[in-house]
């Protein structure tokens, strides 16, 4: 009969799944076809056309150095640019506009930018935009003398220099950070190779000269910071690639790197270079190298040239810093202009669509409220039976544990006692006096035992006559050699302490009793509880074996005594330093 009723609580209850499903199903399609119908609008028009027209213009003013406007146009692409579609246009602005804003010197607001990219490189189909993204992230770091994530970050470019110029470009940024760093031998372990004019240089001789005169600036740079006179030769090189390529701009560097080079050697030499690199500078409009070239004139000159120089270095000092406070500012306004323009569109765009479809929403919301009351309720019901099951399960599997600890201890503590007696009564004449009395003594030993398994499992009284039960529980283990002293234990206001923490009490000190029985050899125990901040402590101390070594082997029993002590946020402290004998306490909440 019992298995008949499984089967059948079985059955209803695959049938009320099978039923729940049915309804989210229903529910699944019924909001499919709501949004189908709600959705009035076509998918957004691709305006990838309209963004690469933006770009190019941007593009265009960035050649043309005109930062300003070409920050506002790669911010317009940026604004209008979804980066699940577009993520090429959209990283590929956003690293334009951190790369113009690290030309201006604001080196933490175009590290923000670039970290913009990271969420969308994976989805780049251009592989050098990754390298451009970690190049440009590279020299943030470079600038602000992180030298260590700068490596990190060329070192994750190389990965993507797919072609041998970008990778040769990479190299030289490296050694140009070890030398930075003052590690110029490992600098030009890496630059010197780079120096020679190898089948790249032959094959692309115009992308590469200006790449290679800037190498063999980075190798001057090395063996002058070494005190060594191939920096000359390097110099030299690299200043006659420049003229060749009326670089005006790399003159004004070679000229700076001489100037140095001769500032204690020939310091006429080094001011007349200097001038040089301070008069190119008003020439190619480079405001921050001509700050560098005046500090060069400063080492140079004596009297009132030094005092002149010194009086521009502080006046274009200012106005550096002054121009880029203004820069910063502009920029922030155009990010500010173009959010509140996205903001303003988005906002009406919004609004058309709720009017277009607040007619439609209307004659859904009836519908909807009843799916999802519909939803709700089977879910609900589908809640109580999981959980329903989930609890019978567990009980079951609680019932079993009993069951097998039952077993094993019907087995471990009676099965030969049993077999023993009965093979004594099998053998032994049983008429006999002493005979009678061994019998009756094991019978009662066997009973003893069985009592006492009994009512480690039975139900445990929790009403008013708990002080009682638990106080016999412990009288129980007193034998004619051992002794167990109880104080304290009608202090403690039982009635108004929770049902589970009286239970649990009873277990941990039943399984304390169980403890000391089987393993301290003790003749005295004693219990002693107590109130203390609305806390329960209960102290236990027996005068046995004790611990060994002063370890505590938590297992079996002591085991099962902290383990339960937790379930009633209780905590439990074992004393290590006792000479002999075994203290325990533990402490729980009223």
């Amino acid at each position: 009969m019992k298995r008949i009723l499984i089967s059948l609580k079985k059955i209803l209850f695959k049938h009320l799944l099978f039923n729940i499903l049915l309804v989210v199903i229903t529910i699944i399609l019924l909001l499919f076809s709501c949004k189908k119908n709600i959705k009035t609008n076509p998918k957004d028009i691709d305006n990838t056309f309209q963004i690469n027209r933006i770009i190019n213009t941007a593009d265009l003013f960035f050649d043309h150095n005109k930062k300003d406007s070409a920050y506002y146009y790669f911010n317009k692409v940026q604004s209008i640019c979804d980066p699940k579609q577009n993520p090429d246009e959209y990283v590929y602005s956003l690293t334009c506009m951190a790369e113009i804003l690290q030309l201006e010197g604001d080196y933490i607001t175009s590290e923000y930018i670039l970290t913009k990219t990271m969420p969308h490189l994976s989805n780049t189909t251009r592989p050098r935009y990754r390298w451009y993204v970690y190049t440009i992230m590279a020299h943030n770091y470079s600038s602000t003398y992180d030298h260590k994530n700068a490596i990190i970050f060329h070192k994750k470019a190389m990965k993507y220099a797919l072609s041998l110029l970008k990778k040769r470009a990479t190299l030289s940024n490296i050694g140009a950070v070890y030398a930075d760093e003052g590690k110029y031998k490992e600098a030009i372990k890496i630059l010197l190779p780079l120096a020679e004019k190898n089948e790249l240089y032959k094959k692309y001789p115009k992308n590469i000269e200006m790449d290679y005169a800037k190498v063999l600036d980075n190798l001057g740079n090395c063996y002058f910071k070494l005190n060594n006179p191939k920096a000359l030769y390097y110099y030299n090189e690299s200043l006659k690639i420049k003229l060749e390529l009326k670089d005006e701009e790399g003159i004004m560097f070679s000229h700076k790197n001489l100037s140095n080079y001769y500032i204690k050697s020939n310091p006429k030499l080094a001011e007349n270079y200097a001038k040089s690199a301070y008069n190119k500078s008003f020439k190619i409009k480079a405001i921050s190298s001509r700050l560098k070239c005046l500090g060069l004139l400063i080492k140079c000159t004596e009297g009132s040239d030094l005092r002149k120089y010194s009086l521009k270095y502080t006046e274009l000092a200012d106005s550096i810093n002054s121009s880029r406070l203004r820069k910063k500012n502009q920029f922030a306004l155009i990010k500010y202009n173009s959010k509140k323009n996205k903001d303003e569109n988005l906002q009406l765009k919004t609004q058309k669509a709720e009017n277009e479809l607040q007619l439609e929403r209307q004659k859904n919301r009836n519908t909807l409220s009843y799916i999802i009351i519909i939803f709700i309720v089977g879910f609900l019901f589908f809640l109580f039976f999981y959980l329903a099951t989930k609890g019978k399960r567990e009980k079951n599997e609680t019932i079993n544990k009993s069951e097998v600890r039952i077993s094993n201890k019907l087995h471990n503590e009676l099965a030969m006692d049993v077999y023993e007696t009965l093979n004594f009564a099998g053998i032994q004449d049983l008429e006999s006096k002493e005979n009678k009395e061994f019998l009756v003594s094991n019978l009662e030993k066997i009973y003893k035992r069985v009592r006492n398994i009994s009512k480690e499992n039975s139900i445990i009284i929790t009403d008013e006559n708990y002080y009682a039960t638990l106080k016999e529980m412990i009288s129980d283990f007193k034998t004619p050699n051992l002794n167990i002293l109880v104080n304290g234990m009608d202090s403690i206001p039982w009635n108004q302490i929770d049902k589970n923490k009286k239970i649990i009490v009873y277990r941990i000190l039943q399984e304390l009793c169980l403890n000391m029985k089987k393993h301290s050899d003790a003749s005295l125990v004693s219990f002693i509880f107590k109130i203390i901040d609305q806390n329960v402590i209960i102290n236990y101390t027996d005068n046995g074996v004790g611990i060994k070594n002063g370890r505590i082997i938590l297992k079996n029993g002591l085991q099962n005594v902290e383990s339960r002590t937790k379930t009633i946020n209780g905590t439990i402290n074992f004393d290590t330093n006792s000479d002999k004998g075994f203290k325990l306490s533990f402490t729980f909440p009223l």
